[in-house]
């Protein structure tokens, strides 16, 4: 406690820091005032239907990343997701779209410009999104809306012009807050927001599941799952930030080479080298036949897709989403690991694997070694993404159950260990000690192999 008491003075001795961490509570403190401004002609007290909508199901995850903005009507009611879906498809185009690979390789210019053209996206999927969004609000609680219950004060045509304005400008302000803290802040300014949105979340479901068990079963059943809520944040700690390097005599005998070497190696590979990448990418994905859906609410064939995407146990969405995830993470292991990159710092380094040639073999060595290393890591963070799915099953509160795992946990558990790695490295270039005496906080980084 003292050595914690002490770090903490170290980071406000340090200007630079402090001021990075108060411009980093002041955005988050705007983005949470925010949420709970209610759309213009909108009755706040009329919205119990949009929060029974949102009690559960997909539409209840898409409330959680917004801080409950989505069930109140409110201006930020589409959070920050169209963003984070215009991330996914420039990041998809840039595969595949010979001027996108170029954008990529010019440097900053070529950042900036991507950056310029996924925001454009953002604003298009915003529209899109904004009329589903009213559309599903007129249907849920029409009682709300005064252009419904009023139309001589405002006219339907008002507020559907407004609405959908407002929703675009507070997407759009939402992602401003969360590009400021990045510049102005201590980083990860999109994942600080969703996860604050995640945290908003956490009082309430603690508070519903304590009275939900006092009258089924009593506290005990109540501490029990606070305890298997810790061990599965711990196991999900373990897989969020992997194995930094395994030993190259291990990754030989996974690609089946005998040749092992008489020193002790290791190659900086991670058995989960996508992070929780994998999971933004699926549930944005998921979110889409919802989305559509809500387009065409009396529509038999959306009811179909809701019943089955819209329901968080249902046995197609998560084998879906699974499978998604699995997929997702090969892909996204493919972009952030560069097998030849690897192979040239190494002999620019003069390291090397024992037994495998400089180069060339290297870099098809590591890819192998990859490539089989990936399918675990990617079936352990599928099964993590649907425990909830499993604690609903077993008569969890379905807003507690989302933090046995999900989306919402994993985003929440690496942003947290993000944020501390950004603290710590600003201590240690100022020679303080770091957040852990005992050892430095791993980052997502690795340097290249080094034998020990």
């Amino acid at each position: 406690m003292k050595n914690l008491i002490q770090t903490i003075r170290n980071i406000f001795k340090i200007e630079d820091l402090r001021t990075r961490i108060l411009n980093t509570l002041f955005f988050l403190l705007i983005y949470r005032l925010g949420a709970h401004i209610v759309l213009p002609g909108v009755d706040p007290q009329q919205l119990a239907a949009l929060r029974n909508q949102t009690s559960g199901g997909v539409l209840g995850l898409l409330d959680m990343f917004s801080g409950g903005a989505f069930s109140h009507s409110s201006i930020f009611a589409l959070g920050i997701m169209p963003y984070i879906s215009a991330s996914i498809i420039i990041q998809l185009v840039t595969i595949a779209v010979p001027y996108f690979q170029k954008l990529q390789k010019e440097g900053e210019s070529g950042r900036k410009r991507l950056n310029q053209i996924t925001r454009w996206l953002t604003v298009l999927i915003c529209a899109g999104q904004a009329p589903g969004y009213i559309v599903n609000l007129r249907s849920q609680a029409p009682a709300a809306i005064i252009s419904v219950t009023n139309p001589e004060i405002v006219s339907p045509f008002q507020f559907w012009f407004t609405s959908i304005m407002i929703l675009i400008a507070g997407t759009i302000f939402v992602m401003w807050l969360g590009e400021r803290i990045t510049d102005k802040g201590i980083g990860n300014g999109i994942s600080l927001i969703i996860m604050i949105g995640i945290i908003a979340r956490l009082p309430s479901a603690l508070v519903d599941e304590f009275n939900n068990r006092i009258n089924k079963g009593g506290p005990v059943l109540f501490l029990l799952e606070i305890v298997a809520l810790a061990a599965v944040i711990g196991g999900i700690i373990l897989l969020v930030q992997g194995t930094r390097r395994i030993p190259v005599n291990f990754a030989k005998k996974i690609v089946g080479n005998k040749q092992y070497g008489g020193v002790r190696q290791y190659i900086p590979l991670k058995v989960n080298a996508a992070g929780v990448m994998p999971i933004i990418f699926a549930q944005a994905i998921m979110f889409i036949p919802t989305t559509i859906a809500n387009f065409f609410p009396e529509s038999s064939a959306s009811q179909g897709i809701l019943t089955t995407f819209g329901n968080l146990t249902s046995f197609w969405y998560n084998f879906t989403f699974a499978f998604l995830i699995i997929i997702f993470t090969y892909f996204y292991t493919a972009i952030a690991v560069n097998p030849n990159q690897m192979a040239e710092d190494m002999k620019r380094n003069n390291g090397f694997i024992p037994g495998v040639k400089p180069g060339k073999s290297t870099a098809e060595f590591i890819d192998d070694v990859m490539s089989r290393i990936t399918l675990p890591g990617s079936v352990c963070l599928a099964i993590v993404a649907i425990l909830p799915a499993f604690a609903i099953k077993a008569n969890v509160n379905n807003n507690f159950a989302h933090f046995y795992g999900g989306t919402s946990i994993l985003i929440m558990v690496g942003v947290i260990l993000d944020t501390l790695q950004q603290i710590e490295s600003h201590l240690l270039m100022r020679h303080y000690d770091g957040l852990m005496k005992s050892g430095k906080i791993k980052g997502r980084s690795s340097p290249v192999a080094t034998a020990v």
